[in-house]
């Protein structure tokens, strides 16, 4: 069986826009699984102690725009650092991809489509008609899926999925979880591809 990892995120992180491709790839090479499992971020930061952008002190808001560059840079991304129509409510958007799994279908070309739509072309993922045309556009059935995101069943499994990060140890997005081992950030995707080529058993905090 192919080795399977976690892969908590949201649409609303910059972070996981910049390593959704370098992640994926490296999962493709190590034939990896990846379980997509898209959550809150609000509600991940307060129960986890971290603080949304807006509360943080302007010295390490100043220190994020500077390393947004440097990673827009590395990873050979266009990012707009500023975009005008962020932040937004991403819980639809992120929710569309649990609906897409839960009906057989595989999320990435949404997800290939809808992080550039966000970070590069300045498009509002909080409107549903926005929504509905990346959905059509990634080649699936948009109207369907937008109400399958919106049901009640979709909206427990987002809250189980925030439920499943704080159990698993993992407080922001990016984080990918092999075998129980949390590697936070997009530029974490070096070790973790390390991890994979090694064969290594997993670090542990009780070690």
């Amino acid at each position: 069986m192919p080795r399977q990892i976690d892969y908590y995120f949201s649409l609303q992180s910059p972070w996981a826009y910049i390593g959704h491709g370098a992640f994926t790839q490296v999962a493709s090479d190590y034939g990896c699984r990846i379980n997509y499992r898209p959550v809150t971020l609000v509600d991940l930061f307060s129960e986890t102690g971290g603080l949304p952008l807006a509360k943080r002190h302007p010295v390490r808001q100043r220190y994020r725009i500077v390393e947004l560059q440097r990673w827009r840079d590395k990873r050979g991304l266009d990012l707009r650092l500023h975009p005008a129509h962020w932040p937004f409510n991403a819980a639809l958007a992120d929710k569309l991809v649990i609906a897409m799994i839960e009906a057989g279908h595989d999320p990435e070309p949404y997800l290939r489509l809808a992080f550039p739509a966000i970070w590069q072309q300045e498009r509002d993922l909080g409107d549903p008609a926005v929504l509905t045309d990346l959905v059509n556009a990634a080649g699936l059935p948009g109207p369907a899926l937008l109400e399958r995101a919106r049901s009640e069943e979709v909206g427990a499994r987002y809250e189980k999925n925030r439920e499943e990060a704080v159990a698993a140890d993992v407080f922001g997005s990016p984080v990918y979880v092999l075998d129980g081992e949390v590697f936070w950030g997009q530029d974490r995707i070096e070790l973790l591809a390390d991890a994979l080529r090694s064969g290594r058993r997993p670090y542990r905090c009780d070690a």
